[in-house]
């Protein structure tokens, strides 16, 4: 492949990069609602790029389980039911209690000490809100992310930051920011952080599998709640 080429190829895949960022964004924030359909020469024309990186970028969303295609309809917003819901709560408590306890061996004690300063600005965010909204943003300042990446085990990180990652966060963002969680699941958050800051795997292990247990029991009340409202108004 000629410089130029490769000039071409590399500026074609920083748009799609770009592109594919804001899309999940949007799809996870609800700016794109769930069950949308995806028309490419629309989006091409609201971002101003041609067809090449949109769908280099639309497959990607599809790689991340946040769009779907199907035969004769498409590509549309992915729309998990409950049920899928909670079956992603019972694959985090699994692989991220298996994070918190490899974070326990392998996380430094400067970013440990940075997870601890970031529970701090959650704990001042949470009760300025008084006490009723604990919403993380994306990446480095959300706790979950932190310590996947604090594993240090490439193949969970794929596995629980490119995929899983962005469906609960779509979910936690339609559900709204409400919550009776919001104290007791950053004291949780501390808890987990002390276990590694003490070294004590098995017991990161327990107590982040805790979390998400409690988690899921949680938003299956709030998802039985919904219902039951639902069908009131009927």
């Amino acid at each position: 492949m000629s410089v130029a080429a490769e000039t071409i190829s590399e500026a074609a895949e920083t748009i799609a990069d770009r592109v594919f960022d804001q899309l999940r964004q949007a799809i996870v924030e609800g700016a794109i609602p769930p069950g949308s359909k995806i028309s490419e020469p629309v989006l091409a024309a609201r971002y101003g790029i041609s067809r090449g990186p949109l769908r280099e970028a639309m497959r990607r969303l599809e790689s991340s389980s946040l769009v779907e295609r199907k035969a004769n309809v498409g590509a549309r917003v992915i729309k998990l039911t409950s049920e899928q819901l909670l079956e992603i709560y019972v694959i985090r408590e699994a692989l991220e209690g298996m994070a918190a306890r490899l974070a326990a061996d392998r996380m430094s004690d400067a970013a440990i000490a940075d997870l601890k300063g970031l529970l701090e600005r959650h704990r001042s965010d949470v009760a300025h809100e008084e006490w009723q909204a604990y919403f993380q943003k994306e990446g480095d300042l959300d706790f979950h992310f932190r310590i996947v990446q604090g594993s240090g085990n490439r193949r969970l990180t794929d596995i629980l930051c490119n995929d899983l990652y962005h469906l609960a966060r779509m979910y936690r963002c339609q559900f709204g920011m409400k919550s009776d969680r919001a104290r007791d699941a950053l004291k949780e958050h501390e808890l987990v952080v002390d276990a590694i800051a003490e070294r004590d795997g098995e017991l990161a292990e327990w107590l982040m599998r805790r979390h998400i247990r409690i988690s899921r029991k949680a938003t299956e009340r709030r998802l039985a709640a919904m219902s039951a409202k639902v069908v009131a108004s009927l």
